[in-house]
């Protein structure tokens, strides 16, 4: 018998269903259903399907014909008071049984056979304890024993057996025996590749005639399903062996869904097939058919769906032997595995509304929107409509749903970008957040929203002069004050606006500046007047783009020269922005004597300022441009006047006024003795042989004074880049070459060229490679050079290293110690000759051994035995021998040059002899 309740099970809330027996009720809980042969099934959105077995324990039996079933339903609120009952009674009939009966439900495996001499009419009316499953036989003709086979044998007296949660009764023409799924007693068995559970039980009753023996048999399915391009394929095993021996003949055979059949119209409006192959009985359904029901699931935070549908098998077969009838009914839920089902959404934006909008979907009816996650935060659906978003749901004909949103464009979650001066991208980043219902699930889906709009409006700048002063006007766009202001080369920041009058509110700005504010730039000067500009440039803060500029000239007057009636005159020098770096203290008359030339009338006063340096630089720095300024006055000649003067001799000379600044010394390795090309940062360390020339140039850089001269100091060695580590080699001491060092370090001439334009400014030197030794052994396969230098004024007294490179009494010569005891500076080879000379002994000494080894490893070599060949060898050898001892005279402390001298003409007569 099957009940439907259509949403009972409303979101939120708990059914309770009792057994009603008279007057007396039995909660049904999730054992004894199965016990008792009671099941249910719910899908998402409440609708309830109840399932009881015409045989069950609380069924009201009439004769096996008539059953009255009487059910209590309990549904709770969200509090324990809140409940609303219904009872519910139902009768059916039922007179078609077979001689077996075989129900397989979703919980439990019910078998019945038919008994040929019932006595017991109707179910025990007489129950005394309510919550203990009424024995339908009476207490004179009870179920004694029953016998499982597991397939050991294993036997329970009926109490035992109810205890262990099956159930077994007699009825008024049945025996009936039921068993949950997976119990101690039941076991699976697989028949034609489909997983079955199988229990096998004889029950032991006693009838009127004597002690009575029945073996019954339930095997259902737990397997068998396919899927295969979006269909359900349900294989159940034509031939349960379990329950079959011999032959056989199928008198029916149909297909239901939930519990009820179906004709073939039925069947074939929906596509649903029922068929049979050699081996086995075949279900087919399509995914989605109306039977079943969707169900969402977010496995790892993914939306995902099943497809939940229970078709039924019944199936009426007869033995061929004993012409006994057996029907067998499978109620058998299926849900399909999981199918990503990821949201889809469509962006319905249109820009030039402003407004994003956007439709997500779609989703199952038991989805439920909780929240949206803005740029600024989280907000619930509630809270979304309220900050004026709107968040709506749209249900479909199909049974989903989907949702929208629309933002606009100007709300504080959106974010905003500029790609182009005039077009600006908007930016809306959201994350929904679901629950799926009732479990409450949570999974969350990112979308993010662009869209793009040329709606900028620029800053536009005005401005006006008068005599004296620039007034200038910024007017902000529709971006408002987003952009930094540059005032000729510096940002406009608070205390430089509040210097040039600032005056804005929320639209415009104002500034005024004088002609000869800081940030003007003085253009050409006259006589008379000044030409000055004012630039104004309006940047973006974010990639540095020109929003808005303004270069504005005005001439201003301006009296550069005065000329005073006594014969003098006053000159004004003015900076100019063609010389930016301009030092007025460099300034100079181009005619030092400053005499007037005679005209017929009148005498003139002519003459120059500009950049004159001292004679000894050929011509004028190439540094910086070319600065002249012309100055003049001019006087009538009407009269000849004889004035008397008197002058009083200076102390003291005038001495230029003491500056600061920064000079900046660099030292560089050339590639060659030319000095033309040097080592860049990226080529070292730079790789050189021992001995090998390393050229050295120091350098005084941007400074073209001819006065100032270098003065290399000290230069010394170490073996890391830690210019006071240990151990260290001193290279020049007190400007001067070390005179420890046997490879003596080389001065090199600097000479005016091209690129060398005051050779004072430069020192250059070599040294040959070297290396760390101690006891023999390498240290460390580089060096570190280091070096200091001082700054000389050729015009100030010469003392000390200002004397010249190198200039000094020999007694102030010292070097430094090296500061580490047992390590020097070597060479690898230091006397390559001597080697040589040992190398050629030991191998003419080992000739046969080498002769042997060689022909051992196959090489072959005829001058080894060549007569000629080896004569000349021994003359090498005893040749090197020689100069070895030569060598070695001419080595170490104490010789003279005299000595060594004769030592080299006794050898030479001796080869001669």
């Amino acid at each position: 018998m099957r009940l439907s309740l259509d949403k009972a099970l409303a979101v939120g809330n708990e059914l309770d269903v009792e057994a009603i027996i008279g007057t007396q009720h039995v909660v049904l809980t999730p054992r004894l259903a199965a016990q008792c042969g009671y099941s249910m099934e719910s899908d998402p959105w409440g609708n309830t399907r109840i399932y009881s077995s015409l045989l069950g324990c609380y069924v009201d039996n009439k004769d096996d014909q008539t059953f009255n079933v009487g059910l209590r339903l309990r549904m709770y609120g969200h509090t324990q008071s809140d409940v609303v009952t219904h009872d519910v009674m139902q009768t059916c009939s039922y007179t078609q049984w077979a001689s077996r009966e075989i129900l397989c439900d979703r919980n439990y495996m019910e078998v019945s056979n038919h008994i040929s001499t019932p006595d017991a009419k109707g179910q025990a009316q007489d129950v005394k304890d309510i919550d203990a499953i009424p024995d339908a036989s009476g207490a004179a003709h009870g179920i004694l024993k029953l016998t499982f086979y597991t397939p050991e044998l294993v036997s329970m007296v009926h109490s035992e057996a109810e205890q262990a949660g099956y159930g077994a009764m007699v009825t008024s023409t049945r025996l009936v025996m039921r068993s949950p799924y997976n119990t101690a007693e039941t076991y699976s068995e697989e028949v034609g590749g489909v997983p079955m559970e199988v229990f096998r039980v004889s029950a032991y009753y006693q009838a009127p005639h004597g002690l009575t023996v029945v073996n019954l048999a339930a095997a259902c399915p737990t397997g068998g399903v396919l899927f295969i391009n979006n269909v359900i394929s349900w294989h159940v095993p034509r031939r349960v062996t379990p329950l079959l021996d011999g032959n056989f003949e199928v008198l029916e055979m149909h297909m239901g869904i939930n519990g009820k059949r179906l004709a073939g119209s039925q069947m074939a409006a929906r596509g649903y097939t029922l068929s049979t192959t050699r081996h086995h009985i075949v279900i087919e359904i399509p995914v989605g058919s109306p039977d079943g029901h969707f169900k969402s699931h977010a496995p790892d935070y993914q939306y995902h769906i099943t497809y939940i549908v229970e078709p039924m098998l019944e199936v009426l077969w007869r033995t061929t032997d004993t012409q006994d009838d057996t029907r067998y009914k499978v109620l058998f839920p299926i849900t399909t595995p999981l199918m990503p089902q990821p949201p889809h959404f469509h962006d319905n934006t249109v820009p030039e509304a402003r407004v994003f909008n956007v439709v997500l979907g779609t989703f199952l009816h038991d989805v439920v929107l909780r929240t949206i996650t803005f740029s600024t935060g989280v907000l619930t659906v509630e809270e979304s409509n309220a900050r004026g978003f709107t968040v709506q749901e749209h249900n479909h004909p199909n049974g989903t749903k989907s949702f929208s949103l629309s933002v606009h464009f100007n709300s504080a979650v959106v974010l905003k970008h500029n790609p182009d001066r005039l077009v600006t991208t908007y930016f809306l980043p959201l994350t929904f957040g679901f629950i799926i219902l009732p479990e409450e699930t949570l999974f969350t889906h990112p979308i993010e929203l662009q869209a793009s709009l040329q709606d900028v409006e620029l800053p536009t700048i005005t401005g006006t002069c008068d005599q004296n002063q620039f007034y200038i006007g910024v007017k902000y766009g529709n971006q408002g004050h987003n952009f930094n202001a540059m005032v000729g080369p510096r940002e406009l920041t608070a205390e430089i606006a509040a210097d040039y009058n600032f005056q804005g509110n929320g639209t415009h700005f104002t500034l005024i500046l004088p002609y000869t504010a800081k940030d003007t730039a003085f253009e050409l000067i006259t006589s008379d007047s000044v030409r000055t500009r004012v630039d104004l440039l309006l940047l973006d803060p974010i990639n540095n783009w020109v929003l808005s500029d303004l270069y504005l000239s005005c001439t201003f007057p301006f009296i550069t020269t005065m000329c005073y009636p006594n014969g003098t005159m006053t000159a004004m020098a003015v900076k100019v922005e063609s010389v930016p770096n301009l030092s007025p203290s460099r300034l100079t008359l181009k005619d030092q004597s400053c005499k007037p030339a005679f005209f017929d009338h009148y005498m003139l006063y002519e003459n120059e300022i500009g950049l004159y340096y001292n004679k000894r630089v050929a011509s004028t720095s190439p540094v910086e441009p070319e600065y002249r300024q012309t100055v003049s006055c001019y006087y009538v000649v009407n009269e000849t006047q004889t004035v008397a003067f008197s002058s009083k001799p200076r102390r003291y000379e005038p001495t230029p006024e003491i500056g600061s600044g920064q000079l900046t010394v660099q030292m560089r390795l050339a590639q060659d003795s030319s000095y033309d090309l040097f080592y860049q940062a990226e080529d070292y360390p730079v790789v050189k042989y021992l001995r090998q020339p390393l050229y050295f140039e120091v350098a005084l850089t941007e400074s073209t004074d001819p006065n100032l001269e270098l003065i290399v100091e000290k230069c010394w060695a170490t073996l890391y880049d830690d210019r006071m580590s240990l151990p260290l080699w001193d290279i020049i001491v007190d400007g001067c070459e070390n005179p420890d060092d046997s490879h003596v370090t080389m001065f090199h001439p600097v000479v005016l060229d091209a690129r060398v334009l005051v050779p004072s400014h430069i020192k250059r030197f070599s040294i040959k490679m070297f290396t760390f030794t101690k006891e023999e052994a390498v240290l460390k396969d580089e060096i570190y050079i280091h070096c200091d230098a001082v700054i000389c004024d050729e015009n100030s007294q010469l003392d000390g290293l200002c004397r010249g490179q190198c200039v000094q009494p020999t007694h102030q010569i010292y070097s430094r110690p090296q500061e580490m005891k047992g390590v020097r500076r070597g060479q690898r080879g230091t006397d390559s000759t001597q080697q040589r000379g040992e190398v050629l002994k030991r191998f003419a000494a080992c000739l046969e051994h080498v002769k042997t080894f060689l022909e051992s490893k196959e090489f072959t070599y005829p001058e080894l035995g060549d007569p000629d060949w080896l004569e000349k060898l021994h003359f090498v050898v005893d040749m090197t021998s020689h100069l070895n001892t030569l060598n070695k005279s001419l080595q170490g402390k104490g010789g003279t040059a005299l000595q060594m001298l004769e030592d080299v003409l006794a050898f030479e007569r001796k080869m001669t002899v």
